[in-house]
């Protein structure tokens, strides 16, 4: 394989894993700042399905509370902003990526739980806090095809991003280099 094959081919992995990093990002970026303008706003349906899948002597009334009161409407909603806010600039992309599959398949197994209490139980998964308000809600189906595509984004980026785990792009050195000369100017 010649020079130029490899750095074609180095180029076309970049551009991949950039296009499924921003994509990743967006959803993550929408979810997030849906729920982080609701301002603690908690779908029931998710502390039912832990209460359905966690068992009884490990979910007390603490652990309830936490989970329902602080890290479902608060901590999570960061976490995802966050998480797409990084992923769009493509900062740490794989290690971005990785928490974005852990999300994924915690997004995944709570939809599944729902479409397995029927369909007319749980009409719609609260998944973009307030933008379902004005857009319109997604059925747990529908959330699942987007959870689902949420996972083979995050693996492409796993897989195909050709640099270190904690690597940020070359625009970032740019940054602190330029912070470094200037301060030592």
């Amino acid at each position: 394989m010649s020079d130029a094959d490899i750095k074609n081919r180095r180029h076309i992995r970049a551009r991949i894993s950039l296009v499924a990093s921003i994509l990743l990002g967006l959803v993550f970026l929408i979810s997030g700042s849906g729920k982080v303008i609701g301002y603690g706003e908690m779908p029931g349906q998710t502390m039912e399905f832990l209460g359905a899948a966690i068992p009884g002597f490990l979910f007390t009334p603490a652990l309830a509370s936490f989970i329902g009161n602080v890290f479902l409407p608060y901590i999570v909603p960061w976490i995802e902003l966050c998480l797409g806010i990084f992923l769009i600039l493509y900062i740490w992309p794989r290690f971005m990526a990785i928490i974005g599959l852990l999300l994924s398949i915690a997004f995944m197994t709570n939809n599944a739980w729902l479409m397995s209490q029927g369909m007319k139980h749980f009409q719609s998964c609260e998944c973009f806090g307030i933008w379902e308000e004005i857009f319109g809600s997604l059925t747990p189906l529908q959330s699942m095809y987007i959870d689902i595509g949420l996972f083979i984004l995050a693996m492409v980026i796993i897989f195909i991003y050709r640099n270190g785990f904690f690597a940020s792009p070359a625009w970032v050195y740019k940054l602190q280099r330029k912070k470094k000369d200037s301060t030592d100017s």
